[in-house]
């Protein structure tokens, strides 16, 4: 047992110094606690045996004694609370205090110790703490400062008062233990006088220690100043609790030591958690604070909230309630406005929040969150007009107690979990189990108010589905089918169907308009109500699932509209058929023609007006007004009434800016369709139908005797496609020129060099000063005195703009971008000074002065020109001036006497003669340069501010003296001086000059380090900063001073905001050893990283003054991990950035002196020195901001001690501002039955950088019930404040000059942006991994575009934005109360991010976009990362497709606001896939021509008619695959952004780069993805991994992940391009083919080989053989239970056909698989050995030879182990077989007409059948396991991977010989830094190597 403890003790210290080491840095000091850090959660949840223990180490120096006093008390409460040690870690915890009490008992020399004083002793160690510490005179200046409503500036260290206040807690708390055997007269009574004396006026010590959030409401704070602000205080005097409300049970306990209010009513009552109350509590209060204080800051001593500020949190905060019972008319909980006093508004506001605060995952349901709240606001009604607070009837237990949670919320989180478990981990269909959309949508009708109140559990809506059922949906049913496309956006398909039909008939009437090309256009007419009844019967179909749950309503509104569309279509076809009669007989009197028009305007009149009431913005008003039952019946026909999506309408200019966009891209569409698509087509078209019957090649089946059907199909297919798809080309193609215009309009791109920056900086004061400073700052500096003169106002500018310039300067340094050097150079003097110009950073006039003077050397002009010369150049003329009036001020605060009146005359002799013109006359300027040179040494020693040096200042100085009056003044001056009385005297009697005045005045200090680095710096500063990174951030920032913003307000006033991350489990923080580790070519992260950022490194090195520790506990290391995880996508990079938010609002607040009591000189200008330590500004910046990382899993990364949950709690101490949300799991119960509870906790960094404990909130069990990430978000969002809210990934960045211009952003939600405020206000994003890889500037350079240009378009003018993920800034209030940030069912929610945006616009929300504001975000950079996002992006855009989300938008939005939305969602990614489904349609068609004969037949005829318009028509898609079109908008991005010529530049090194090649690879991937989503389903969450990507994918890992996917695709593709070149009929032979399909053989090229031109070594030979044998393995190891994919072929194989689920996607994968069988039909009857013969029966025999073919391989693979003693029967059998194989083909090609061509024809013919065998056969899998096949079907599928791998795997281990190549490609993909890295590490492995051997 000793040695045991003796383990445990050294475990325990070893821990404790290395965690001193490794906390030390920046934020609060981390005190080193020993055994404290080893309480197990069992003990500290229920005591403070951890804060005693750091008490004991806190005073282990001061007195040991009484140290292990503490100790051993920890002891007695440990053994108390769990005396057999059942608890988890128990044991060894008082194992390890156990042998810490002996060693201090140890250390006192085995003296006996007298436990009987051990009272006396801790009494006289705390009197003497409390004198040593002033403890008592803390207390009164905290009564004081209560007293008079002030903070005190002077409270000294507060981490070092709250230590003191924490130990001085547990050593009261241990007296008080020990009290009871205390003497009752001595020790005893003295210390029970104190604790009633501590209890009854003494709060400092709890207060500074109660766990608080933001505001400490339970107890005052000395340390943070937040209490104190006058809008604060109000609003907690306003929910006060008053007299007139029911008297509250006597018994009820107050937590904390405030008084009652109203939310200690409600929870008492409703049986809210007391940390649900809290939280809310605080939530409230600082509302209510932040809208007082817009209205203005409250004066009174004790101040009150306007009621101004209560209505507006409370009608903002009850929005939805009010229109959810206006929907439902329903009275509200209240009578009205007027009738409710503030108290109650207060009340009902609180009662929503506790509630939405512990819904928990019912927040989701933001309208059942209506329903809960309307029945208790008018329970809550009842009590308060109660005398006595009673129990709420609907949350009363059976224990006499009541629980919102258990009641209320309990029994719908258990239906609702039910439900969830019945999607099968995301595998069952979206129809078999209700979503959160269901549940919300069961309280859009008056029938949920079945449920009653208290809720019946018998409720349809509380009911578990039984097994086997399902409870029925909504009313819309998510069926997985491309159906939803055309029944979403049929108003799309129809219009272009109609217009190509109508362009159609005017093409085949050869243009013709005359009254029968009418009447046959009026064709048009039954396609529209056809196509309208197709859309009616796909709202019957896919409704089902949900006819049994849905509303009576919803369902009649269905059947009628099917009953109306069937007998309009069928009455308008008949009518339309009697006129094509009428119009072939003679002599008609057009009756019908008659009845047919005046039907057809009929309906298109109501159709119209229909339309313009309910999307016409002027007219949509009337419409609401009408209460007509007619009119509101035809209306609820038209558009379905649903609670969301009611007037989505904008304002009329709005409405005809996006229209008149899309009447451009209709008319350059359709002008392109009619002139070069249709039209060209028609002619031979014609032709075809019209020729004499044709010789096929093959058995025709349908064309022959019908005109040629398929061949005019396979002619018209491909135009139809690329019609169908290239509106979204002219769409891009316009978006780009309008996204140009608009972001030139903005001024985007006016400041893109560094070279710009220095000529404008003159321009960046007063633009700052106009949007960037608040008011009261520009009054309180401009106020201060009347300015006269530009250049007054220049320096009054320039002195408000240098704090700020200076902090994002310095920011730049700490980040490392720039060095020492670079930062003084660019740093801005304050120009407070009594200097009479404005002084400009060194940058700008560095090298000006000595440009000067050589101009002043060459001048023989008069002096007025060379000033002339000197001014042209600005910045000279600022250096000249600002070195002479600062060598002026020197010199005069440097010497007094004799030497003042010497300096005095000189400059008044030097401006005489400047004003006289006459400065030549009275200087040498040749001596200039010797003068500057005497003066550099002056300064040079005035600079090092050591006093010591004195006198060679003095000498110096005195040489000074010489060279200007000898050298530099002409003689007459020069014999002035020397015959001056006064001069002469002092010079003879030695005390000219002798002494000096040493500069100490800061001013002059600062002058004299400026002057000599203006006078010694010779080298101009052109490219200062040399950082790219700085360049670009300093050009964005400067850029955007002079773009449209809101004008900034003082940060009292501003919008208070959050910031909000959900983390998982990616990386905080890289280790030393990350750092260190190598992958197989030697590379490490930290060498890749220097390589890839060398001036950053260096700069790094200079920071931390030298080279790196890479020890594990040194200081530096931790420097290093901070380094390097800053340059990669970590959360702490995420959290430092959100962090400079504080940052910025702290010294915006500090500079605009918001005093608390505390008085601040108003004469002098601001200095920003110590403004992060102004508990004022802290305390102002935690009231407008906070920052909530929801790190899902920290409790279970705690738990299990990961270096995640070490590197969170790093980052916690390091950020004060920073809190952690995540889930906690208790589990409880026996070993047979464990029972978990789930919590939602919230901790911070306490004052020993330990985790506290802030809130803790109850769930009803597992959140996790949809997809991760929402959930994540949901249960941390009620932590989260303010009334707006960032949603930011862990892979982002934010920077200080960007942070700046948050409040200025905020302020766009009070801005008009059209009929609605602002709900989402869209940020523009900047793309920081672009550097790393040529494919990850490719993902840049594309997100870019979309992020600036693309999304620019669709806020404005298209009104179509909506979420794309991160860093848009959401309306808090109005997202809470609707449902939340993001939507969270399982898989269709997929993609959450975007469903916020839907939500919003569907709630009658506002989506912007601003680009004056930016924020870092990481990219994937990999190829395999990359092809994983899209593919999880292209997966979540085909459950979008399936949604009721996409499906309102497309039925609600007006026409042409519809076709923004489709295309620029679901549209984007159809037309995606259509691109690629267009070359199938055209080489099938191809294909089909040449088996067929055709082609030739018809080319010969299309040149006889001399038409050649053919073949270049069937082409016409080419230009769209190429993509040229699709990277319009990047290069006008390159163009607005960067300028002309560098675009030029950096579109040209893309394609050099093979750009082209990685976005066809991206096409095929999104296609895949979207649509095997679709089809079957399978979208998840793919971890890409953010990690930087230098490692070498193996072959066999590329080929699992883009077999399918791209492989397989392209293979066929290289097939049917086979199949025409070798039997298609091209006029000038194969290489007219080869060009003709040049893109598809690039398709083709791109799909195959981008895994391998883009993967690192992917050409090194070595890597290639080892590569060969890795993908031999895998292809041959056998699978088997728990065998992997990445392991084994057959597991792999296996995981691919997971997909297909259901009969629906059997049936479907069995049509696509039937297009593989034409290869083999089409070839049999090629063959020289069939000859002419176009019989069936030649394809039969065609099959009896593919038999024969199988058998003879199973007989040559049949495996020796299963045929026992017949194996040398079968090696006998297997030879005679092969060689009468042989001899048999032999004798067939000598004998027959078959030739070897002809046996490769039947392997090009063969291959695919056997491929379409294999697909049906995995899918219909079950069928062929029964038979017994499945066996055979493996080896065969086998030896197709085997096959595939090998076409791709021989042009890779061929290149790989070349050693040129794999140095190409390493060139190619990484940029040369770290090629040459590469190469180097290379080098060095080979030297390794053979020094070991």
């Amino acid at each position: 047992m000793k040695r045991v403890c003796m383990n445990w003790e050294r475990l325990v210290r070893a821990i404790l110094s290395r965690e001193q080491l490794r906390n030390a840095g920046q934020g609060p000091e981390r005190i080193g606690s020993g055994i404290a850090g080893a309480v197990p959660p069992s003990l500290g949840r229920s005591s403070n045996i951890e804060a005693i223990l750091q008490a004991a180490d806190e005073i282990q120096d001061d007195d040991p004694n009484v140290a292990r006093i503490l100790c051993e008390q920890a002891y007695s409460m440990a053994q108390n609370l769990d005396p057999n040690s059942d608890g988890r870690g128990v044991l060894q915890f008082k194992t390890g205090l156990t042998s810490i009490i002996k060693q201090k008992l140890a250390k006192k020399d085995f003296h006996q110790i007298d436990r009987n004083r051990d009272i006396e002793r801790l009494w006289d160690f705390y009197q003497k703490y409390k004198r040593q510490h002033r403890v008592d005179d803390i207390r009164r200046q905290e009564q004081n400062l209560r007293e008079s409503g002030t903070f005190s500036a002077n409270m000294g260290d507060e981490a070092k008062m709250k230590r003191v206040i924490a130990t001085l807690r547990a050593l009261v708390e241990v007296l008080e233990a020990l009290s009871k055997d205390a003497d009752p007269s001595g020790v005893g009574r003295q210390i029970m006088e104190e604790l009633q004396r501590i209890k009854r006026a003494d709060a400092t010590l709890s207060g500074e220690l109660t766990p608080y959030n933001i505001v400490p409401l339970e107890a005052p704070s000395l340390t943070n100043a937040i209490g104190i602000f006058p809008e604060v205080r109000g609003a907690i005097s306003a929910i006060r609790y008053t007299e007139q409300f029911p008297r509250l049970p006597a018994n009820l306990e107050i937590s904390g030591q405030r008084e009652p209010d109203m939310f200690d009513l409600l929870e008492y009552v409703f049986g809210f958690q007391k940390d649900n109350t809290r939280n809310q509590r605080e939530n409230l209060v600082l509302s209510v604070a932040n809208a007082q204080a817009r209205l203005g800051i409250p004066v009174d001593p004790d101040p009150k909230i306007d009621e101004k500020a209560i209505n507006e949190v409370f009608l903002k905060v009850l929005d939805n309630y009010i229109k959810w019972c206006k929907y439902l008319r329903i009275r509200l909980a209240w009578n009205s406005m007027q009738a409710i006093h503030k108290d109650r508004k207060l009340f009902l506001v609180s009662l929503y929040f506790l509630i939405w605060g512990e819904a928990a995952n019912v927040r989701f349901l933001p309208e059942c969150l209506c329903y809960i709240f309307h029945h208790m606001a008018k329970e809550l009604d009842v009590i308060l007009d109660h005398r006595e607070a009673d129990f709420a009837p609907s949350c009363k237990t059976g224990n006499d107690s009541v629980s919102f949670l258990e009641k209320i919320i309990c029994p719908i989180y258990k239906t609702m979990a039910v439900e969830a478990a019945r999607n099968n981990n995301g595998k069952a269909s979206h129809s078999a189990w209700r979503n959160y959309d269901d549940f919300n949508e069961y309280f859009w009708s008056p029938a949920c108010f079945e449920l009653r109140w208290p809720m019946r559990t018998d409720s349809p809506f509380l009911q578990n589905p039984k097994k086997g059922k399902t409870t029925g949906k909504s009313t819309f049913v998510e069926h997985r089918t491309f159906l939803h496309l055309y029944r979403s956006f049929h108003r799309l398909w129809i219009f272009l169907l109609l217009m190509f039909q109508a362009l159609a008939i005017i093409a085949f009437k050869d243009g013709r308009i005359e009254l029968d090309t009418f009447k046959t256009v009026l064709s048009i007419g039954p396609t529209f109500t056809i196509m309208n009844f197709i859309e009616s019967c796909l709202d019957v179909l896919l409704m089902f699932g949900a006819y049994a749950t849905a509303r009576g309503m919803a369902i009649s509104r269905v059947v009628i509209r099917f009953f109306w569309c069937g007998l309009a279509a069928a009455f308008v076809t008949y009518v339309y058929l009697k006129v094509l009669e009428e119009r072939n007989q003679q002599n008609s009197n057009s009756f019908y023609f008659r009845i047919y028009v005046l039907v057809l305007g009929v309906y298109a009149a109501v159709r119209v007006v229909f339309a313009l009431l309910l999307k016409f913005p002027a007219c949509h008003t009337l419409s609401a007004m009408s209460d007509q039952s007619f009119f509101q019946f035809f209306k609820w026909i038209y558009q379905e009434r649903y609670y969301v999506g009611r007037g989505l309408y904008e304002r009329i200019s709005d409405y005809c800016r996006y229209v008149l966009f899309w009447l451009v891209i209709f008319v350059c569409k359709f002008t392109f369709a009619y002139f070069l698509q249709i039209r060209p087509l028609v002619k031979p078209t014609k032709i075809i139908v019209d020729l004499p019957s044709l010789r096929y090649s093959w058995h025709d089946l349908i064309s022959k005797n019908n005109n040629n059907a398929l061949t005019v199909v396979s002619l018209w297919a491909p135009v139809v496609a690329i019609y169908l798809m290239d509106i979204h080309i002219w769409y891009t193609l316009l978006s780009a020129i309008i996204g140009g215009v608009m972001g030139a309009r903005a001024r985007l791109g006016e400041i893109r060099s560094i070279e710009m920056v220095h000529k404008r900086f003159e321009s960046f004061p007063e633009a700052f000063v106009k949007n960037l400073v608040s008011p009261p700052a520009k009054r309180m500096i401009f106020d201060r005195q009347a300015l006269q003169g530009a250049q007054e106002f220049n320096k009054e500018y320039a002195a408000v703009f240098s704090p700020f310039w200076n902090e994002i300067i310095k920011s730049l340094r700490e980040e490392d971008f720039i060095s020492n050097r670079e930062m003084d150079l660019l740093c801005i003097p304050s120009n407070t000074g009594s200097l009479r110009l404005v002084q400009w950073p060194l940058f700008l006039l560095s090298s000006k002065i000595f440009l000067a003077i050589d101009l002043a050397l060459d001048c023989k002009d008069p002096p007025a020109d060379l000033w002339n010369r000197i001014c042209r150049d600005e910045y000279m003329a600022y250096a000249v001036q600002e070195c002479y009036y600062s060598v002026e001020k020197i010199l005069h605060s440097l010497v007094d006497g004799e030497g003042r009146l010497w300096v005095e005359r000189i400059f008044l002799l030097i401006n005489n003669s400047i004003s006289n013109g006459s400065l030549f006359t009275t200087l040498s300027l040749k001596k200039i340069p010797l003068v500057l040179s005497r003066f550099s040494a002056l300064f040079g020693l005035l600079r090092k501010e050591d006093p010591n040096l004195a006198n060679a200042a003095a000498k110096a100085l005195f040489d000074v003296y010489e060279v200007v009056t000898h050298d530099l003044l002409l003689s007459e001056l020069r014999e002035q001086l020397d015959t001056w009385n006064i001069l002469a005297k002092a010079r003879n009697e030695g005390r000219f000059l002798s002494r000096i005045e040493w500069p100490r005045d800061p001013e002059i200090k600062d002058q004299v380090k400026r002057l000599y680095l203006l006078l010694t710096v010779k080298d101009s500063a052109a490219n200062i900063p040399k950082n790219l990174e700085a360049r670009r951030r300093l050009e964005f920032f400067t850029n955007s001073l002079f773009m449209d913003m809101p004008p900034a307000k003082p940060v009292s006033e501003i919008i208070p905001f959050c910031v909000f991350t959900p983390y998982y489990s990616e990386t905080v923080l890289y280790s030393t050893s990350d750092l260190q580790e190598e992958n197989e070519d030697g590379i490490s992260i930290l060498f890749y990283l220097q390589k890839i950022f060398p001036d950053e490194w260096e700069n790094f090195l200079e920071r931390i003054g030298g080279e790196v520790d890479l020890q594990e506990d040194s200081s530096d290391s931790l420097e290093l991990r901070f380094w390097v995880s800053y340059r990669g996508q970590t959360l702490a990079r995420t959290v430092r950035g959100m962090m400079y938010y504080r940052r910025a609002l702290m010294l915006q607040s500090y500079l605009e002196r918001r005093s608390l009591g505390v008085d601040y000189t108003q004469n002098s200008l601001p200095l920003t020195q110590g403004f992060e330590s102004s508990r004022e500004s802290r305390a102002q910046a935690d009231l407008k901001f906070t920052y909530v990382v929801s790190c899902q899993i920290y409790g279970q990364q705690k738990q299990r001690k990961a270096a995640e949950a070490a590197d969170i709690s790093l980052l916690l101490q390091r950020n004060e501002a920073l809190r952690v949300a995540f889930i906690h799991v208790e589990e409880t119960g026996t070993t047979d039955k464990v029972i978990k509870e789930f919590y939602s906790k919230l901790v911070k960094a306490d004052i020993h950088g330990k985790d506290q404990e802030i809130y803790s909130i109850k769930l009803p069990g597992d959140p996790k019930l949809g997809e991760g990430k929402p959930e994540n978000q949901n249960h941390a969002i009620i932590f989260t404040r303010g009334e707006a809210i960032q949603t930011i990934d862990m892979n982002q960045d934010n920077y200080l000059e960007e942070a700046m211009k948050m409040r200025n952003l905020v302020e766009e939600f009070r801005r008009d942006h059209g009929i609605r405020p602002p709900t989402i206000l869209g940020v523009r994003e900047h793309v920081f991994t672009g550097s790393v890889s040529s494919l990850a500037w490719f993902m840049s350079n594309q997100e870019t575009s979309f992020v600036t240009l693309g999304q620019r378009v669709l806020a404005y003018p298209l009104k179509v934005r909506m979420h794309y993920g991160h860093p848009d800034v959401f309306d808090r209030v109005f997202h809470i109360t609707r449902g939340g940030i993001s939507k969270a069912s399982r898989v269709i929610n997929i993609s959450e991010d975007i469903y916020a945006g839907f939500n919003s616009t569907l709630r009658q929300g506002n989506v912007t976009h601003h680009e004056y504001i930016q924020v870092g975000k990481g990219r994937d950079v990999g190829l395999n990362q990359i092809a994983l996002f899209e593919g999880k992006v292209a997966g979540g855009n085909g459950e979008q497709v399936l949604s009721r989300d996409v499906y309102r938008l497309g039925q609600l939005f007006d026409f042409f606001r519809m076709l923004s939305f489709y295309f620029t969602t679901v549209g984007f990614y159809v037309c995606t896939m259509m691109t690629v489904l267009t070359v199938y349609i055209f080489l099938y068609g191809r294909a089909y021509l040449a088996f067929s004969g055709l082609d030739k037949e018809i080319s010969l005829y299309a040149e006889l008619t001399g038409n050649t318009s053919l073949d270049a028509v069937l082409n016409t898609q080419f230009l769209v695959q190429i993509g040229v079109f699709t990277a319009v908008p990047m290069i006008m991005g390159f163009i607005l952004e960067s300028g002309l010529l560098k675009a030029v530049f950096s579109f040209i090194t893309m394609q050099l780069q093979l750009c082209s090649v990685f976005f066809t690879f991206s096409l095929g991937t999104r296609t895949h993805y979207f649509g095997r989503t679709i089809l079957h389903g399978g979208a998840k969450y793919r971890a890409t991994g953010r990690g930087f990507v230098v490692r070498h994918i193996k072959f066999a890992e590329n080929y699992r992940l883009y077999s399918r996917s791209h492989f397989v695709k392209a293979l066929e593709v290289a097939l049917l391009l086979i199949v025409y070149m070798a039997y298609g009929y091209i006029e000038g032979g194969g290489f007219s083919a080869v060009m003709l399909t040049l893109s598809s053989w690039f398709l083709v090229i791109s799909w195959l080989f981008a895994p391998y031109i883009f993967n690192p070594s992917g050409f090194e030979w070595q890597k290639t053989v080892e590569d060969f044998d890795d993908w031999t393995s895998w292809l041959l190891y056998k699978g088997g239970v728990g065998v992997k994919g990445e392991n084994s072929w057959e597991a792999w194989w296996d995981e691919e056909q997971m997909h297909i689920q259901t009969v629906r996607g059997r049936i479907l994968e069995t049509i696509l698989s039937l297009r593989f069988l034409l290869f083999q039909y089409g070839i049999v009857y090629k063959l020289h050995l069939t000859g002419s013969d176009t019989s069936l029966a030649i394809y039969g025999y065609s099959w009896i030879i593919l038999v024969f073919i199988v058998m003879i391989f199973k007989i040559f693979t049949l495996s020796p182990k299963r045929s026992g003693s017949f194996q040398l029967i079968m090696r006998f059998m297997q030879g005679v077989t092969s060689m009468g194989l042989i001899v048999a083909i032999s004798l067939f090609v000598y004998f027959t007409d078959l030739t070897v061509a002809d046996l490769f024809s039947s392997i090009l013919a063969f291959i695919p059948t056997g491929w379409a065998i294999l697909c049906l056969a995995i899918t219909w899998k079950k069928l062929i396991r029964r038979v017994g096949l499945w066996d055979s079907v493996q080896e065969f599928a086998r030896i197709y991977d085997a096959g595939m791998g090998m076409i791709i795997f021989a042009p890779v281990a061929f290149l790989s010989w070349f050693p040129f190549i794999s140095t190409f490609q390493s060139r190619l993909l990484f940029n040369q830094a770290f090629s040459r890295g590469l190469e180097i590490s290379l080098i060095l492995a080979g030297n390794k190597a053979n020094v070991e051997a």
